[in-house]
């Protein structure tokens, strides 16, 4: 596979870190300026559609048509692309502020599966919580009703978050455990946690069920000899580490890449594919939605969105 299969879309601002995709073939994304924005596939062009007043992250469809944002520092937002209406769903768990409000997923009553990456540390900081290895990610639930639960705690830097195609169970990423747990929700299993896949080749961003019904995995990259020695460091060094200026850190390497997995944890589409030899070219992708036979893709550092037709 060559970088000429890869379609990409510009955005007006930076980071459309995620993406998800209308029956009517609108792409919504949301980049770090707070805005949310509307893409017609065919045309290229964009619309702006909500500004959040944070940073949106993942985003999810409701049965109505509005959207499902979570936004790193405001929470659980319900978004109305029609009206640019932005409500609060929910902000604090327990009696405190989220700090990392990451990834959801949506199920066919309205409970709504989301994810906080971090107890200590929000989006500025994500670097900081990934090499401490502080695993105090969670996935919780927002039943129809309002209420919220704390479904599973001590998350290596939890982020994406799929429903099998049944609500059989959820799935939650664990970036830096590179790792995508698997809890149980129907079934003689019911209440058991265990790995849909484990030892992923690198880290896992947000995750998504396709409209082919496999699980599909943005690998934002692969995985760091460093980052894997200093998850074992004592906690000191591993703060020293993240106190180091920014350019002697710890970097990502450039990929693209996106996998597809079944029910059964077994790997169906395994899509790696090369950057350009020269240029920036398009990297680093956090977000993945298959729809319809093509796999839309968003970056955390792209000011764009892009797409290529599935195997």
């Amino acid at each position: 596979m060559t970088d000429r299969t890869l379609t990409v879309h510009p955005v007006p601002s930076m980071g459309a870190e995620d993406v998800v995709v209308a029956p009517d073939g609108t792409v919504f994304t949301g980049t770090e300026d707070g805005v949310i924005w509307a893409l017609d596939p065919a045309t290229g062009s964009t619309r702006r559609v909500a500004d959040t007043g944070g940073r949106p992250l993942g985003l999810e469809l409701l049965p109505d048509g509005d959207l499902v944002v979570c936004d790193a520092r405001r929470g659980v937002l319900r978004v109305a692309p029609a009206t640019g209406t932005v409500e609060v769903l929910v902000d604090r768990v327990e009696g405190r502020t989220m700090q990392f409000c990451n990834n959801a997923a949506v199920a066919s009553d309205g409970t709504i599966w989301f994810s906080d990456s971090s107890l200590h540390y929000g989006v500025d900081r994500w670097k900081d919580d990934f090499v401490q290895h502080t695993r105090t990610g969670r996935l919780l639930r927002r039943d129809p009703d309002g209420s919220v639960e704390v479904v599973l705690e001590g998350l290596a830097f939890a982020n994406g978050v799929a429903l099998a195609a049944d609500e059989s169970y959820v799935a939650v990423a664990e970036c830096r455990g590179r790792t995508v747990v698997r809890l149980w929700l129907t079934g003689p299993r019911a209440g058991e946690r265990d790995h849909l896949v484990a030892d992923l080749l690198g880290y896992p961003d947000n995750i998504s069920r396709g409209s082919d019904g496999l699980i599909w995995i943005a690998v934002a990259s692969p995985v760091d000899g460093l980052v894997e020695r200093l998850g074992s460091a004592p906690m000191v060094l591993r703060k020293a580490v993240t106190r180091i200026p920014e350019a002697l850190q710890p970097k990502p390497a450039q990929t693209i890449r996106v996998q597809a997995y079944d029910d059964e944890g077994r790997l169906v589409h395994d899509l790696d594919l090369p950057r350009p030899d020269h240029g920036p070219g398009y990297h680093m992708v956090t977000g993945v939605r298959e729809h319809e036979g093509r796999v839309w893709l968003g970056s955390l550092h792209e000011p764009s969105v892009a797409v290529l037709d599935r195997p």
